[in-house]
């Protein structure tokens, strides 16, 4: 007789058994793609971190341009990148702000007397991307109305404005303000896009007005550059890239444009390490699930494999004696493991998207509790961290079933070939 016919044979015959089998395999398969769905969930999580939490990279030096802040920003680690320009200008129809402490010269009155020469009242700061400026990444500044500079705005004459700046002017989103250069040649109109709130007080002791917070301007890179009297260095350009790994790369291409100037080169990373390193971790943990399982599942069946040869010693000595050969014999048995570990992956695929369901909701919930570390970082899609059942998975867990079932078959299987009818036949007597 055929020896898989034999195999549905005895599984029909020994339903109570069948029926453990199954279950031990359909626990196998669960842990399996629980595994695997765990590792797949992680790896969107950790790339949406680095996509969107990232690693910033300060750099400062001499030579640092905005042109070479470009070459930088467009090397393929770096995500997103804000190069710095800092400027003092001079304001016509608004009144900027002015500290209360006595100036130079001041009266014990307090009244207030001007320094016969100040500075411009107002400091702009070109930039490219706001939203990867330290105050607003964590928090200190945040935007009340409108939104910040951005990378579209490149061409644009637009401003952000601070809020008592803007309560004292009367201004809101869509007003015009005149800012004009230090030497009062050029003047340029800004559309006000947007007004933050910046959480510093004002000094105690008297400060010339471009250096109050109130009087901070964003606005986008070319308009710090037209009121400029000539060309000038960066203050600073701020890089987001993947990974700590990745800023090696950074660092070898900002000496080859910089030359052999010194510059300092940053890098921080707490938050991204405060965010990956749960995701790692609980990768890694998935990992060891499907190691585990595997092997566990492997020695469960296996040793269960042993037992029922041991209790068919009767079968195998008749059949040993009727001239069955032992490599059928050990087929069998691996068809009937095999046999019911097929149903046992459509099973688990079945209970495994309830139990996922699930699963990813509590990870959503707890990923909506837990409050984001940048102010300015986009949200993590919802996706990124809900399970989902791939086919991919299936299949994983069909070949690794199916090497379980051959695999605690065939080595218990060996004693079959050191088994001979005879000597069966006599212990069964």
């Amino acid at each position: 007789m055929n020896f898989v016919k034999r195999a549905g044979m005895s599984l029909r015959a020994r339903k109570a058994r069948t029926a453990a089998l199954l279950g031990i395999f359909v626990v196998i398969c669960v842990l399996l793609l629980g595994g695997f769905l765990l590792q797949g969930a992680t790896a969107r999580q950790e790339a949406e971190a680095q996509r969107t939490i990232g690693v910033d990279v300060t750099l400062k030096g001499k030579g640092l341009t905005p042109a070479l802040a470009d070459r930088l920003g467009s090397s393929p680690q770096v995500h997103r990148y804000n190069p710095r320009l800092p400027l003092e200008a001079g304001a016509r129809g608004i009144e900027p702000l002015e500290s209360d402490a006595p100036g130079p010269g001041g009266d014990r009155t307090g009244a207030k007397t001007p320094p016969p020469k100040t500075p411009p009242p107002l400091a702009l700061n070109g930039v490219r991307d706001s939203g990867l400026l330290l105050p607003f990444s964590y928090g200190s500044s945040k935007i009340t109305a409108g939104r910040g500079i951005t990378p579209e705005d490149a061409g644009r004459k637009v401003a952000v404005v601070e809020q008592r700046l803007a309560e004292k002017n009367g201004l809101k989103v869509g007003d015009t303000l005149h800012v004009r250069s230090a030497d009062g040649k050029r003047t340029v109109p800004l559309t006000v896009v947007g007004i933050y709130r910046d959480s510093t007080q004002d000094p105690s002791r008297w400060v010339p007005p471009h250096q109050l917070p109130g009087n901070v301007l964003y606005v986008p890179l070319r308009t710090v550059q037209r009121l400029s009297p000539g060309t000038a260095d960066l203050a600073e350009a701020v890089f987001r890239i993947g990974s700590p790994e990745q800023a090696e790369h950074l660092h070898a291409e900002a000496r080859r444009l910089l030359g052999g100037g010194s510059f300092d080169f940053r890098v921080n990373d707490k938050a991204y390490k405060d965010q990956v390193r749960p995701i790692q971790r609980a990768g890694t943990f998935a990992g060891l699930i499907v190691w585990l399982t595997a092997v566990a599942g492997a020695l469960i069946l296996g040793l269960i494999v042993m037992l029922q040869i041991r209790e068919r010693r009767d079968e195998l000595g008749v059949l040993l004696s009727l001239g069955e050969k032992k490599w059928k014999l050990i087929g069998q048995h691996a068809v009937e493991v095999a046999a019911v570990g097929l149903p046992a992956v459509a099973v688990a695929a079945l209970a495994g998207q309830v139990a996922v369901q699930l699963a990813g909701d509590a990870l959503l919930a707890r990923q909506d509790s837990s409050p984001s570390p940048r102010a300015g970082s986009p949200d993590t899609p919802a996706d990124s961290s809900r399970m989902r059942v791939e086919p991919s998975d299936l299949g994983k867990v069909a070949g690794i079933g199916l090497g379980i079932s051959l695999v605690s078959t065939v080595v218990p299987g060996i004693g079959i070939l050191r088994l001979h009818p005879r000597s069966i036949l006599t212990d069964s007597e």
